[in-house]
């Protein structure tokens, strides 16, 4: 992860960040109720290892689904409507490290605070701002949400590539899969009104 330095925009662990308003009893029941163990941190980790060299691989397949559907990539257009390649690039640096930081990081206070800034970048609170692109300025959280589903299912194939059982690839696909729900749970925040969280 020591590459993660290099990325624009990426501040993982920068004490200025605003700390995130799920308290850590909060978060222990929400990882409760996706029923989120130590055995599924020893398998993300063992998933972080099968995916760092295929964090390329993931990341086109899974642009090549957004591309695919303009509803999706107008979150990345310009005024002109036409997909911004700067921002996409550099939100595709930051999404390898995300690959790598689910598998990897543990989900301490550093986590949660670097989760809710997730949240507020794809919420108008602060789209945009980091690159500082004019594309669309929110991100509806049903596409949040709805993206578990390809970003869970997809991860399978890239699991099976370096000769685990099929006992540890479901379980390192469902400690993914916990994790994204977990990840998409908390992004959610800044979407509910006063008091509904």
């Amino acid at each position: 992860m020591s590459q993660a330095v290099d990325i624009p925009g990426y501040r993982f662990g920068d004490p200025s960040l605003k700390p995130s308003p799920v308290t850590p009893d909060e978060f222990e029941l929400l990882k409760k109720t996706v029923l989120f163990t130590e055995e599924d941190e020893r398998y993300l980790r063992m998933a972080g290892d099968v995916l760092e060299d295929q964090v390329e691989d993931v990341l086109d397949l899974w642009y090549g689904f957004v591309a695919s559907h303009p509803h999706l990539v107008q979150y990345f257009a310009g005024p002109d409507g036409q997909p911004i390649g700067e921002y996409l690039q550099a939100v595709r640096k930051r999404f390898a490290q995300w690959i790598l930081d689910t598998c990897r990081r543990p989900y301490d206070q550093q986590w949660l605070n670097w989760q809710h800034e997730i949240a507020l970048r794809h919420h108008r609170t602060k789209k945009n701002q980091t690159d500082g692109v004019q594309a669309a300025e929110h991100v509806p959280m049903r596409y949040l949400v709805a993206f578990i589903y390809p970003i869970t299912a997809t991860i399978r194939s890239f699991l099976e590539k370096k000769g685990h059982s099929p006992e540890e690839v479901e379980k390192m696909h469902q400690a993914w899969f916990k994790s994204v729900v977990l990840q998409t749970a908390l992004w959610c925040y800044p979407y509910a009104k006063e008091g509904d969280y």
